[in-house]
């Protein structure tokens, strides 16, 4: 028995039907709120898993990015120039566009609770007693084509956090000054 050749219409129309009921598929979702508040969002971001999980007022989950930072050592910043991201809560605090990282997102660091666990850690010798404890600790994207770094891991920064200059751009349109910000070992 001679078998047919399919023509072209059956051959487009069974790969998009392939294509678009594979399982395997997920579409980017969308998460715009017009007139976002400073509690429409909030970033929780995972230091051993080089994530940032993006979540909505009810804590869904919205979205995950990569992310990387800058010391290969995961732990919490101790002192300025170490080149640690710091642990705890904060919130941002300014947006603007930036000269090498695209857009810049900064942070409040130092809180009250980083400034005391940086005294306490002082005076019990962990740090020596000329330390500053630094500040400028942001999200931001990485240099003009050098999203790589993200893609294979690569911690570079003195200490923000980085991802893709597109996903920066995503969150920089809706995430509005206030947003809260967990980061967490």
């Amino acid at each position: 028995m001679k078998i047919p050749k399919p023509n072209a219409f059956f051959l487009i129309f069974s790969l998009l039907f392939m294509f678009f009921s594979n399982t395997s598929f997920e579409k980017k979702k969308t998460f715009f709120v017009p007139n976002a508040t400073n509690n429409s969002y909030s970033i929780v971001v995972e230091k051993s898993l080089y994530e940032l999980n993006l979540f909505d007022s009810t804590g869904e989950l919205l979205i995950t990015y990569p992310v990387v930072f800058g010391s290969i050592d995961l732990g919490d910043k101790l002192n300025e120039g170490d080149r640690r991201t710091p642990e705890g809560v904060y919130h941002i605090i300014q947006k603007r566009k930036h000269e090498k990282w695209d857009h810049f997102m900064l942070l409040d660091y130092p809180t009250k609770e980083n400034i005391k666990k940086f005294n306490d850690r002082k005076a019990k010798g962990i740090i020596p007693k000329n330390a500053k404890i630094g500040g400028g600790i942001g999200i931001h994207g990485t240099w003009p084509e050098q999203d790589f770094t993200v893609d294979i891991y690569q911690n570079w920064t003195q200490g923000c956090i980085s991802t893709k200059n597109e996903y920066i751009q995503d969150l920089y349109k809706v995430l509005p000054v206030g947003t809260r910000v967990e980061i967490k070992r």
